[in-house]
């Protein structure tokens, strides 16, 4: 059975969501960031980057969101989570994923996580930062409804998770971000993304 590592909240989200749409049988491990237990010798040895998720297979580890949404979208192909039978669509669907974990997440990561939290010019830079790649998704990225045009597929619920912290920081102006805020609640309108909140201890937002 695949074993899932993820801290609730955190980007770990999006392979929660996946592991959740692709109907696989799987076990959730919370891991607890504040705690440090990402950082303890038992994870270490799962992951040692240390950070979430990571993805127990029977084959071993596979850690990073864009290589486990892959792997999940692949291996439960019926299930139509991503265009695996479309090299090109397949790496497109990479591409944005790979953006995400590469672009938007640091940018928001240093935002909205730093330690001691920004302040003056450089928390004003930060926030620009941000905007600018939210703006990206917003006028460009979005093929549709959903990140692909008219079907769903898990990288949808990976950009969810940044909308979400958008959102919460009151970054995400309804007038300036109709289509990511439209996405948000698509998005956590899913049942499967429901369950996950329920199961991280989470509302949507």
């Amino acid at each position: 059975m695949l074993k899932l590592y993820f801290s609730p909240g955190a980007c770990a989200m999006a392979s929660h969501i996946a592991l959740e749409e692709s109907g696989a049988l799987y076990d959730a491990v919370r891991i607890d960031l504040k705690k440090g237990e990402q950082k303890t010798p038992a994870y270490l040895a799962i992951n040692p980057a240390g950070v979430t998720p990571a993805l127990e297979t029977e084959r071993g580890v596979i850690t990073q969101n864009a290589a486990i949404l892959g792997f999940i979208a692949q291996t439960r192909p019926q299930q139509n989570l991503a265009p695996v039978g479309d090299p090109f669509r397949m790496a497109r669907f990479n591409a944005f994923n790979g953006w995400l974990g590469s672009s938007l997440h640091p940018a928001m990561g240093r935002l909205l996580f730093s330690r001691p939290p920004l302040e003056g010019e450089a928390r004003t830079e930060a926030v620009e930062a941000v905007l600018v790649k939210l703006q990206l998704v917003e006028d460009g990225l979005l093929e549709g409804p959903w990140v692909m045009g008219d079907t769903y597929t898990l990288a949808d619920g990976y950009l969810m998770v940044f909308e979400r912290w958008a959102r919460g920081a009151d970054l995400l102006d309804p007038g300036r971000f109709a289509g990511l805020n439209a996405h948000l609640d698509r998005v956590q309108g899913r049942a499967a993304v429901q369950r996950v909140l329920e199961a991280e201890g989470l509302d949507a937002v």
